[in-house]
């Protein structure tokens, strides 16, 4: 036994130079410097799914109700990277690809990061009804929860699904590993409402709050396993 300064050290000379020499490498480590380990937020193997949407504060999910300003579409690319893919129903297909593929000469300038991210984005389409798709998409058929599974253990970041109905469906079968709601500072008085007809309760845990300058609010959420 050796005592050194406020420290007992026990076992041989050896041993104890050893220790000796490991707390003093760990002394002058630069300030700034800290020991890390990989960061992985989710526990699973599996590459998450991830669902985000704009509501209104009484609940309503029609995109026409709310306006996204700059900040709205910063934070919409940074959803998109931390995707691989992007996973569509028909409608939502449709309605982004009408929006986003062509430029129009009254979308403003602020809006082309999201333009080029989401046009440069891989995309699933999930429909029974169209024959085929373009916009760097392929279509999703069969059944929706082996296909998604097959999805999920493909290598990569995540998946990033929108609209309303796919996500329904997406919940119902538990697929869905995180939920974004960002909610406007508006009263609408009319539907139509997230997760109507959801046959089973989702409980959820908070993992994140982010505060914009219009007032809205994006909290993100874990089911609670």
């Amino acid at each position: 036994m050796i005592q050194r300064g406020g420290l007992i050290l026990l076992g041989g000379a050896e041993s104890v130079m050893r220790t000796l020499v490991r707390i003093r490498s760990l002394a002058v480590r630069p300030k700034g410097i800290v020991a890390s380990c990989p960061r992985r937020r989710y526990s699973w193997v599996m590459r998450p799914l991830l669902f985000s949407i704009n509501v209104t504060l009484d609940g309503c999910c029609d995109h026409r109700a709310m306006f996204a300003d700059e900040d709205m579409h910063r934070h919409a690319v940074e959803n998109l990277a931390q995707a691989d893919a992007l996973l569509f129903g028909r409608v939502t297909y449709e309605m982004m690809e009408a929006a986003w593929r062509t430029r129009t000469g009254a979308r403003p300038d602020w809006m082309e990061p999201f333009a080029r991210t989401i046009n440069a984005a891989k995309k699933y389409v999930v429909s029974s009804t169209l024959d085929r798709v373009d916009w760097n998409a392929e279509l999703v058929r069969g059944d929706l929860g082996k296909a998604v599974q097959q999805l999920k253990r493909e290598s990569g970041k995540g998946l990033f699904v929108g609209g309303v109905k796919l996500p329904l469906a997406l919940a119902e079968l538990g697929l869905i590993d995180e939920y974004e709601f960002v909610v406007q500072p508006t009263i609408v008085g009319h539907g139509p409402t997230l997760f109507a007809g959801l046959s089973k309760r989702v409980d959820l845990k908070l993992v994140s709050r982010l505060e914009f300058g219009s007032g809205a609010v994006a909290m993100r959420y874990e089911p609670r396993r």
